[in-house]
């Protein structure tokens, strides 16, 4: 069975964490959560309410983590998938996260990332000349990382797919794993 990397941490959006994570088992993947330690991660449930500007939080699920970034050997993997919410922001300063993550787009690997969740390769660098959805109020920063923002549920662009939010996860997992399964075939 094939092995896909989570990466997430505390803040990471509940549904973008635990509806992929039962995805990727019902397709028949084995997905692994890291995060900083190995401690459980508090999850949060993003929402949108009447008379607010922006989106509201609240306390989600707790999520088992399998291994610390730093325990992560990234070739021992198939794909990586970069859950939203908060947590993107802080760990994509993480060096071991730089390494996991430079390794999925240096060998042309699926990378999945899911509202916040292109913060991280944009801060690395790795989405000059790509295109990427993500939060809307993100546009600003795939673009000033030298890449093309586009509004989109499921946007792919060779390895890459992304999508602006947990409304777009049945559509973002079909897409996602069309790409992981046409990179299983080509192995």
């Amino acid at each position: 069975m094939s092995k896909v990397l989570i990466l997430a941490g505390d803040a990471a959006e509940d549904l973008e964490t635990m509806y992929i994570k039962y995805r990727l088992v019902e397709a028949g993947y084995e997905p692994h959560v890291s995060a900083p330690t190995t401690r459980p991660i508090k999850l949060v449930v993003h929402d949108f309410e009447p008379g607010w500007d922006t989106y509201v939080e609240r306390q989600g699920r707790t999520c088992p983590v399998d291994l610390a970034f730093a325990d992560v050997d990234p070739t021992g993997y198939a794909a990586l998938v970069i859950p939203g919410g908060r947590a993107p922001e802080f760990i994509r300063v993480d060096p071991e996260v730089a390494r996991i993550v430079a390794h999925f787009f240096a060998e042309g690997k699926p990378v999945g990332t899911l509202c916040h969740g292109p913060q991280v390769p944009a801060a690395l660098g790795l989405l000059r000349g790509r295109r990427s959805s993500g939060f809307g109020p993100l546009a600003p920063d795939i673009e000033m990382a030298g890449g093309e923002y586009v509004d989109g549920g499921a946007v792919v662009d060779e390895n890459m797919v992304s999508c602006r939010g947990w409304g777009d996860l049945a559509e973002w997992s079909r897409a996602f794993l069309d790409v992981l399964d046409r990179a299983m075939v080509a192995v």
